[in-house]
């Protein structure tokens, strides 16, 4: 099997004036949008490799609410929290061998950057939104794109 990055997008943050952008922390709803998100992903039965988290604290927030329901810990990564790239999630990725499944929890434009130039497709990433991408070769297929509102669907659905 091809590895797969999964891009979990922060959940929604306190406006941009209220504080200094690394301190910025989730509202309430972003909370329930990460909560969601880990459902969700253990609903489907993912099992990760790893799961590595910006260090700003809303990523941090999602990436531990998050993780609760997979019973992993995040891994501050200094590198997802500005201007990380392909080659970045590429590197995560392949730290894990041929059939990883990694978790990155992380930001815009970046994330819409990068599967951009792995799938050669442009996409809307929500905040609290998920994309899947398998990567070979250094290119990759996007295999889903989950707004928050799929997410907690599949997060509540029995």
């Amino acid at each position: 099997m091809a590895p797969q990055l999964w891009l979990l997008r922060h959940g929604e943050a306190v406006p941009h004036d209220s504080k200094p952008d690394e301190e910025r922390e989730l509202t309430a709803r972003g909370e329930r949008q990460a909560v969601a998100a880990g459902a969700a992903l253990a609903r489907l039965g993912l099992e990760l490799h790893a799961c590595y988290t910006s260090p700003k604290v809303r990523a941090v927030d999602t990436a531990k609410l998050a993780c609760q329901a997979l019973g992993t810990e995040p891994i501050v990564e200094q590198a997802i929290g500005s201007g990380f790239d392909r080659d970045d999630a590429i590197a995560l990725l392949r730290a894990h061998g041929e059939d990883a499944r990694v978790l990155v929890v992380g930001h815009d434009p970046d994330f819409s950057e990068i599967v951009h130039d792995l799938t050669g497709g442009r996409i809307d990433f929500k905040k609290g939104g998920l994309a899947v991408v398998r990567e070979e070769r250094g290119s990759g297929e996007l295999l889903a794109l989950l707004r928050p509102l799929d997410l907690e669907a599949l997060a509540s659905n029995p």
